[in-house]
């Protein structure tokens, strides 16, 4: 069976990268096919497979621009002679055109956020010029109509949180299965707590980082922030002595770091959160916004999870009362769910399943039909055809600033 993974593009090791990583292990023969690509940037592992870049790779520089020829890019990739593909997707991936006898399972870290979630934040709030604003106006209609027919690509989704599965059925009306991203949990270990707190991050506004900043200015502890991106700058020039930029760390670095952490801090909405399971598995509590994927991560015995933007600082203050109760070693025992293994486990039940996609006598899974079915009404007919109230997703409960599993929802809403 030939097999083909599809990724957006390969230009670090992030969350990701890390997914890829993984499924090259799982498809050692799987050919890769993506936008951008940097090979001295990913593992020695994703190195090993052949990998094709599209015809946007001269100019990968400048690849954040390039969001509106992306489409073209992708569907120009020719996967006719491939069985299975697997695109992972959180920048444009699951818009590769296959053959009819090829099975196409997407494994989403999330909805375009530009686009859907996130759009009026990036327009109104993160884009200050008002031509950009204008043609990111523009781009983004066509992208949306896109990014949805797209989605009728796709057979079969797998969602990495519930958090991305209910965006996958707002987004696309498409059901999905939940695995959760794999995390190296084995390799993290636990020292002995130094002085400082700890973010691990893309500096990208919705990372929020610049709220760690402003609350770190004020409270003058220390804080190391780990990584890079486009606000870099920025943040840097508006932190105080007391906050380090490390950059971009490598594995052996970012392990010590997350040791020797007093907490880790994730203010920002995350769609999973490997980080925040990194920091679990380094026997380490996670100081987390009230939202996304950390209300599925952080235990009640291991962080602490506020629901104000803007309320770290007191969430940091609170935390303090908690600290001398932490079990470094149940907090590493409940982060091995997460695990690589567990991860490759599930992904091998979805993607070699007995029966052969494509034949006669098995047709494709019948859940495709109906969900195609199911997005075709909500789009014609959305107030007379919308799913059963058992199979919609469940609307988030109210939380308040206390202790993770309190913030959590609640069993008769879990999710």
């Amino acid at each position: 069976m030939r097999t083909a993974i599809v990724h957006y593009w390969l230009l670090n090791m992030r969350g990701g990268e890390k997914v890829v990583d993984a499924l090259c292990r799982l498809l050692p023969e799987a050919d890769l096919f993506t936008l951008f690509y940097d090979p001295e940037r990913v593992s020695d592992n994703i190195r090993s497979h052949h990998v094709e870049a599209s015809f946007l790779q001269p100019f990968r520089r400048g690849y954040r621009s390039l969001l509106p020829l992306m489409p073209l890019a992708l569907e120009s990739f020719d996967l006719r002679d491939y069985d299975l593909v697997v695109s992972s997707e959180s920048g444009p991936a699951k818009g590769v055109i296959t053959s009819s006898n090829t099975r196409h399972v997407c494994y989403c870290h999330t909805p375009m956020r530009y686009l859907w979630d996130l759009y009026p934040a990036y327009r109104n709030d993160w884009t200050r010029s008002r031509s950009k604003r204008g043609l990111m106006t523009l781009a983004a209609n066509y992208l949306r109509l896109w990014d949805f027919a797209a989605a009728a690509r796709v057979d079969e989704f797998v969602a990495n949180s519930e958090n991305v599965r209910r965006r996958i059925w707002k987004t696309y009306r498409r059901e999905s299965q939940v695995v959760r991203p794999p995390v190296n949990v084995e390799n993290f270990y636990w020292k002995p707590p130094g002085d400082y707190h700890l973010i691990v991050s893309e500096l990208v506004p919705y990372k929020r980082v610049d709220a760690a900043i402003r609350a770190f200015n004020q409270n003058g502890r220390k804080l190391r922030v780990v990584g890079e991106g486009p606000e870099y700058k920025a943040l840097k020039r508006s932190a105080a002595a007391n906050i380090e930029f490390c950059g971009r760390a490598t594995d052996e670095e970012l392990r010590e770091l997350y040791a020797g952490c007093q907490a880790f801090l994730m203010p920002g909405e995350e769609d999973f959160g490997i980080t925040a399971v990194e920091a679990l598995a380094s026997g380490k509590p996670v100081i987390a916004l009230a939202r996304g994927g950390a209300l599925e991560v952080v235990p009640e015995f291991g962080g602490l999870l506020y629901e104000d933007p803007e309320g770290l600082s007191d969430a940091v203050e609170r935390w303090d009362q908690f600290a001398a109760e932490l079990d470094p070693g149940r907090m590493q025992a409940y982060a091995a769910q997460f695990s690589e293994a567990e991860f490759m486990r599930q992904m091998k039940s979805i993607l070699f399943e007995t029966s052969f996609y494509g034949s006669p006598s098995h047709p494709p899974n019948t859940r495709i039909s109906a969900s195609s079915a199911a997005a075709a009404s909500a789009v014609f007919f959305p107030s007379n055809h919308f799913p059963s109230t058992s199979r919609r997703p469940l609307a988030r409960s109210a939380f308040k600033f206390t202790r993770a599993t309190n913030l959590s929802p609640s069993k008769n809403g879990s999710t």
